[in-house]
C-alpha cells in the first residue's frame, strides 16, 4: 500500500519559514482555503496553518544550539483522528495514504483535534470547519503541472532541501533511502499512531575555537586602540570586527 509522506532533515533546517509562507499561499488559493489569518501573533492567536515552524535554544551556554522544527499533519498510518469523527468527515485515503477532512461533512466539534497528540488540526473560525495539512493534494495530483512540480508546495519553496516527499513504503523511493540511511525516525512513537512523515536527526558537528575568537564574538564592537592598524589593500571582515 502506498504512504505518501515528508521525511524533514532537522540538520540543514534554517528556520526561514519559506515553507509556512508558501503552503500559505497555495492552500489558501486553493481546494482548501481560504485560511484565515486574523491575529497572527499573541497568545491570543487566531489565524489557520497548515505547517509551523517552532525554533527553540537548547543547552546552556556556550554550549548552546538553535533546533528549528517544522511540524504539520503527519498523516499517521493508524490516526486517530479519524474514528473520533462522528460525521466521517475526517478520513484516510486507501489509494495513498493521505488523511483529509471532508469540509462539506465537518461541523467543526474539534474531536479530531483533541484526539491528534501532535497539534495538527487547526479550527477555520470563518467556515467553522476543522483544516490540516492535505500534502498539497490538489497539487501532486495535477497533470497540468510538469513532474518535478508534482510535490507540495513546501518542498519546493525549500531552499536548504530539507523536506523530502514520497512513498515510504517503497524502499526504493528517495524518503525511504534517507529514513534506512540516516536514521529517521517518527514523532512520539509510544501513541502507536504510526506517523508517516519522518525527521532526520540533527547531527553534531565539533567546531574549534580559539580564545581571541570568542573574545571578539562576545565582543564585537570591541575596538583595540593598542594595537596599529594593518596595512591591507582592500577592507576585511577582520577590519570590520576589530576597528
Amino acid at each position: 500500500m502506498t504512504q505518501l509522506a515528508l521525511v524533514i532533515d532537522l540538520n540543514v533546517c534554517v528556520g526561514c519559514h519559506a515553507c509556512v509562507t508558501s503552503c500559505k499561499e497555495w492552500n489558501t488559493s486553493g481546494e482548501a482555503g481560504p485560511l484565515p489569518d486574523t491575529k497572527a501573533y499573541g497568545e491570543q492567536y487566531a489565524g489557520t496553518f497548515f505547517n509551523r515552524v517552532q525554533t527553540y535554544e537548547v543547552g546552556c551556554f556556550p554550549d548552546t544550539e538553535t533546533v528549528h522544527f517544522p511540524k504539520s499533519c503527519l498523516h499517521c498510518e493508524d490516526p486517530p483522528c479519524v474514528p473520533v469523527c462522528p460525521t466521517g468527515a475526517s478520513h484516510k485515503r486507501k489509494e495513498d495514504g493521505i488523511v483529509l477532512v471532508d469540509y462539506d461533512k465537518c461541523i467543526g466539534c474539534k474531536y479530531c483535534s483533541w484526539a491528534c497528540p501532535y497539534g495538527a488540526r487547526e479550527l477555520d473560525d470563518h467556515n467553522k470547519v476543522m483544516k490540516k495539512c492535505t500534502l498539497c493534494v490538489d497539487r501532486i495530483y495535477d497533470a497540468s503541472l510538469e513532474p518535478r512540480d508534482r510535490k507540495p508546495a513546501c518542498v519546493l519553496a525549500c531552499p536548504t532541501s530539507a523536506r523530502l516527499f514520497g512513498d515510504i513504503h517503497d524502499p526504493a523511493s528517495e524518503v525511504s533511502r534517507a529514513i534506512r540511511e540516516e536514521g529517521g525516525y517518527p514523532l512520539m512513537p509510544e501513541w502507536g499512531t504510526h506517523p508517516a512523515n519522518h525527521y532526520l536527526p540533527r547531527r553534531k558537528t565539533r567546531v574549534s575555537i580559539h580564545a581571541d575568537e570568542l573574545e571578539r564574538a562576545d565582543n564585537p564592537l570591541k575596538v583595540d586602540r593598542q594595537q596599529p592598524r594593518p596595512a591591507k589593500s582592500e577592507p576585511t571582515l577582520d577590519d570590520a570586527v576589530t576597528w
